[in-house]
């Protein structure tokens, strides 16, 4: 452009001249105000959280500004203020809005003991919340700091961009020379062929194609930090749109995580039982127990007054102890068989059928009878099936569920979430292999886990994705893209913005260089001048950055 302006007057176009100067000062801040815009989301997140809060100190209440706020420090939330800073409810019970963190667009019930973000909008009751967190590591600063080191970052496609304008300048350059000098040397008009150059110099100037990739990926990440997905780098995003197969844990990802007691099946008094196996489970240790006491809990039982003697835990089997001089047990079918004497034979086929459905079955009861019959399992989320299907739907030809749970339990699942392959009984080193054979035959595949047990899977995928970013700082830093809420339904999003951001750069690309092209043919009849150039330029950068906003549109619909 230097080049060019200078040239135009020491030809005396100093009209041209002066317009290609204030032309390409209006493209310029068309480019500066595309690029602020793309970036208001982040500015937006950063105005998020209020800058002060009311603290609780001894009897005295005060406001305080976050950076004076200590870890132990109590807040006090009122309806209707944003909270702060990152804590655990201590009192109260409230609705809170976490869209601005996780994207969920339902407010969340807390209650004491809760974690509450800074950011977030307390809707209904008082909340008294004990700050965890200092101001610069709640999980929105994290947030915000991961997403502007994300939209620095060069993605691959800007790399080529890059790369190619390296040499594409100089040739720009030496072609305007060659059309300033070569024509005239046989027909002698040498005012029409270097102004004709100096045109080319213009159009030349790759504004458009180096500004086509950046917008596009600041565009996508901020909007997708808006609705609860974090990508961390523009290389990610572009892996993302390529993805052909996705591999999913099924504990804490497909499923809840949560075991829940899903089959009773008590011939007697169900809670005077149902108290038993209770006050006998409130004992152990095991995963399962957990769900037993929470459905006593349903229920009603009074199993805490319940004294327990003689307790036992037996690994792989059940537990036992003895209640008022009775022994009870409570176990795995196999283990009961040696228990009981006889009656377990009417239980066998129940037992078959849920074990089919992928429950885990326990029998509670004394060496002389069967009392109870208890189906536990972790319980499938209700949008699973939905998010399988959306992303078959949108070019992903293979999903599978990886799980270190028995066979016959992974492909009840798998099943009913509509994976189109299970592989069971894997340990965390086969987890890993099994993403490495995947690589092989799908070129790009995708991990998705919950950034802990699965971080060597996650780490030898093209793109590990994490569920419920939000508060668990191993997801943020081991993971490629985190899901904010622990919600899978923002993966179909994701994945959709990935592959539009991949398009629109595309587009860019080849308009950028197709407009120019289709400029410089006219130099051939000698048509092309100043003006003509500049509006080329100027309109291909404005259009390429209109295009690349179109980015923001994309919503998440669920």
């Amino acid at each position: 452009m230097t080049i060019a302006i200078i040239g135009a007057s020491f030809i005396g176009e100093w009209g041209e001249g002066a317009m290609v100067v204030i032309l390409f000062a209006i493209s310029e801040a068309l480019e500066s105000y595309s690029m602020d815009k793309a970036r208001q989301s982040i500015r937006s997140l950063m105005d998020i959280a209020p800058k002060e809060a009311l603290i609780k100190r001894g009897n005295q209440e005060q406001m305080v500004k976050v950076d004076d706020i200590e870890v132990g420090d109590v807040m006090i939330v009122k309806p209707g203020q944003k909270i702060a800073m990152d804590g655990r409810v201590i009192k109260g019970i409230s609705s809170v809005n976490q869209a601005a963190i996780t994207g969920e667009s339902i407010p969340v019930t807390k209650e004491k003991d809760d974690e509450v973000f800074a950011g977030t909008l307390n809707e209904e009751g008082l909340l008294e919340v004990e700050v965890t967190k200092h101001v610069d590591d709640t999980t929105i600063s994290k947030i915000i700091h991961l997403v502007e080191e994300a939209q620095a970052e060069r993605a691959p496609s800007q790399a080529f961009v890059d790369r190619f304008a390296k040499y594409y300048t100089p040739a720009i350059i030496l072609v305007a020379f060659l059309v300033a000098v070569l024509p005239p040397l046989f027909d002698g008009d040498w005012q029409k062929w270097i102004y004709q150059g100096l045109a080319v110099l213009v159009v030349g100037c790759p504004c458009a194609l180096v500004i086509s990739t950046p917008v596009s990926i600041v565009t996508a990440i901020g909007n997708a930090a808006r609705n609860g997905v974090l990508i961390k780098g523009g290389i990610h995003l572009e892996e993302l749109g390529a993805i052909k197969a996705i591999a999913f844990d099924k504990t804490g990802t497909l499923t809840k995580g949560i075991p829940v007691v899903t089959d009773l099946k008590i011939e007697s008094d169900t809670k005077e039982i149902f108290s038993l196996v209770a006050a006998l489970e409130r004992a152990s240790q095991h995963p399962l127990a957990s769900a037993i006491v929470k459905k006593a809990d349903d229920l009603d039982c009074s199993y805490q007054q319940i004294d327990i003697e003689n307790f036992q835990s037996i690994t792989g089997k059940g537990i036992q102890g003895t209640i008022n001089g009775i022994t009870y047990f409570a176990g795995s079918p196999t283990w009961s068989k040696e228990r009981i004497l006889s009656g377990i034979e009417s239980f066998t086929a129940q037992i078959s059928e849920l074990q089919n459905q992928g429950k885990t079955v326990i029998l509670f009861g004394n060496e002389n009878e069967i009392l109870a019959l208890i189906a536990v399992a972790d319980e499938i989320r209700e949008s699973s099936l939905g998010v399988i299907k959306q992303l078959h739907s949108q070019g992903i030809q293979k999903t599978i569920m990886l799980t270190g749970d028995n066979k016959g339990t992974a492909e009840a699942i798998g099943k009913l979430v509509g994976v189109t392959d299970i592989q069971s009984e894997l340990l965390p080193h086969e987890k890993l292999g099994t993403i490495k054979e995947l690589r092989k035959s799908y070129e790009k595949v995708a991990m998705v886990g919950d950034g802990v047990n699965d971080a060597p899977a996650l780490a030898a995928a093209n793109v590990g994705i994490a569920m419920g970013g939000a508060g668990t700082d191993t997801a943020l830093e081991t993971a490629d893209i985190a899901l904010m809420a622990d919600d899978l339904r923002k993966l179909p999003f994701a994945m959709k913005l990935s592959q539009k951001t991949l398009t629109i750069i595309k587009q860019n690309i080849t308009f950028s260089l197709g407009i120019k092209l289709l400029a410089l043919l006219l130099v051939v009849p000698g048509w092309l001048t100043l003006w003509i150039a500049i509006f080329a330029d100027m309109g291909a950068t404005l259009i390429v950055t209109l295009n690349s906003l179109r980015l923001l549109s994309i919503k998440d619909k669920n």
